[in-house]
């Protein structure tokens, strides 16, 4: 028997979130918005907030890796433009990286062989210590999932353009779009409509709301590659419209298909096939959808974008909020996807 979004949810809240926001475009026609649960709910990993806020449809979540989504987007329109070329050393724009032979194509398909992850705020020189991170095999000939390259990557458009990524991602995808919730650094007017994320005490942060839960992000100040962006989910389903429709108002027909296309030989296998930022038939959150030939992108916060020929999903929940070990969330991405079909 197929559920709905509000009992797949509802089910959910507390154990694996403590709240959700679903939203489902069918042929660029929303449907109701399914919200449950709350926003704020924990003061400290263990103690409840005194005060707390219930979830809404116009919730502002931090977004974590699907900031990478944005970042290559923002790439492409640099591509577009003529400033890049997918197929540019590192080096050309970041002379002091140490690597000669990682192009941009490498750090948008995570095959530069940089390291997943790297604690940089423990680190004296964070940004030297991306730059001469040691290679865990051959460009082109390697898989690792970094969100080092997606730093380095926008540190790329913001060396080639002369912007800071977070005003190209605001004036080549954001206004466009009319995405008017998101961005890098929220305002502090927007707080009480933010969901809370994790308790870091381990980096003096207390419970982080308003602000990048990615520590490295965070050490870079909110406004990197890999992480750093807030929306909501009727925004985040307006940019997954745009791919759908072959790239409407921001990048030509082509270089979405190009951004959608498995860049992976065929001897590398991490389960999926990767395009330049979108993950493409990824069964560990696209279930069943992951036949139809979607693409997407997860967030380590909670957060979730799939997209295919008719459908445009958006999940967003706050799992990490109040400590990041309490659900994966992975099998209920599975779920709304199934019930996105009747399933």
């Amino acid at each position: 028997m197929a559920h709905s979004f509000a009992e797949i949810l509802e089910a959910s809240v507390p154990g694996d979130t403590p709240g959700a926001v679903a939203l489902l475009l069918r042929d660029g026609v929303a449907e109701e918005p399914v919200v449950t649960g709350e926003a704020v709910r924990y003061a400290t990993d263990e103690r409840l907030a005194d005060e707390r806020v219930p979830m809404r449809a116009d919730t502002i979540f931090d977004v974590a890796s699907l900031t990478k989504l944005f970042t290559a987007t923002v790439v492409l329109t640099l591509v577009q433009d003529g400033v890049l070329d997918l197929d540019d050393k590192v080096t050309r724009w970041l002379p002091e990286f140490s690597h000669d032979t990682v192009t941009l194509r490498h750090l948008l398909s995570h095959t530069s062989g940089l390291p997943a992850h790297l604690n940089l705020w423990e680190r004296p020189d964070p940004r030297a210590a991306i730059f001469t991170a040691p290679v865990a095999g051959p460009p082109g000939g390697v898989f690792e999932y970094s969100c080092l390259g997606y730093i380095t990557a926008g540190w790329v458009a913001e060396a080639a353009s002369g912007r800071p990524l977070r005003e190209l991602v605001a004036e080549r995808i954001c206004t466009p779009l009319g995405l008017n919730d998101t961005g890098y650094l929220p305002a502090p007017e927007l707080l009480p409509r933010i969901a809370a994320t994790e308790y870091q005490p381990y980096v003096h942060r207390g419970m982080v709301r308003g602000s990048v839960h990615d520590e490295n992000s965070w050490n870079f100040g909110g406004g990197v590659g890999n992480a750093g962006i807030f929306s909501t989910a009727s925004d985040l389903a307006r940019f997954g419209e745009m791919l759908r429709r072959g790239g409407e108002r921001i990048l030509a027909p082509e270089l979405v298909t190009e951004m959608t296309t498995d860049q992976l030989p065929a001897s590398l296998d991490p389960g999926y096939r990767q395009g330049l930022g979108p993950r493409i038939g990824d069964r560990s959150f696209m279930g069943v959808l992951a036949d139809t030939g979607a693409i997407g992108h997860t967030g380590f916060t909670g957060t979730s974008l799939v997209v295919n020929r008719e459908l445009v999903l958006v999940l967003l929940t706050n799992r990490v909020h109040p400590h990041r070990d309490r659900s994966s969330v992975q099998a209920l991405r599975q779920r709304i996807a199934a019930a996105s079909v009747g399933q």
